[in-house]
């Protein structure tokens, strides 16, 4: 967890559990590494200009690196890197139903929204997609499994 903004508390145990939590359900290999970083606008709104071509921030990005299929005697021990996410808590927050504001009404505070928001950039870094409605309908049906059963867990 990075947390290179200065604009909302970050309470990185609780990310890296939800995170640990996704991984686990999606069936990471043990000791994959993912790199979560929290960034200020500026910073978000160069990444999406640079690596995918819009202007201004977003709310999350997702930088998956690489595909983990090694296994079997000839495994290399080197850790698989999975990939990186990165957040921008100040789109969250403006986006989080919370903010009168929002045009897009998510799932209440910016707590659930930055939740929705890790666990969405992870199902991206493993492979999934929301690019027709099939896709969508599956991620969303996963993101709410995980975030359902992360509230269950008191969080």
């Amino acid at each position: 967890m990075f947390d290179q903004q200065t604009n909302h508390t970050i309470d990185p145990e609780r990310y890296r559990t939800l995170a640990l939590d996704v991984l686990a359900g999606e069936g990471a290999p043990e000791g994959a590494e993912l790199a979560v970083a929290f960034v200020s606008p500026e910073v978000m709104a160069e990444l999406n200009a640079k690596h995918m071509g819009h202007q201004g921030p977003t709310d999350v990005l997702a930088f998956p690196i690489d595909e983990h299929t090694v296994d079997g005697p000839q495994a290399d021990p080197i850790p698989i890197l999975l990939g990186d996410v990165v957040i921008c808590p100040d789109v969250a927050a403006d986006n989080c139903s919370t903010n009168e504001q929002s045009a897009q009404g998510h799932h209440g505070s910016i707590d659930d929204e930055i939740d929705l928001l890790v666990v969405h950039g992870i199902l991206h870094v493993l492979g999934m997609d929301h690019a027709d409605d099939k896709e969508r309908n599956l991620m969303q049906a996963s993101e709410e499994a995980y975030l359902t059963a992360f509230r269950a867990g008191g969080r």
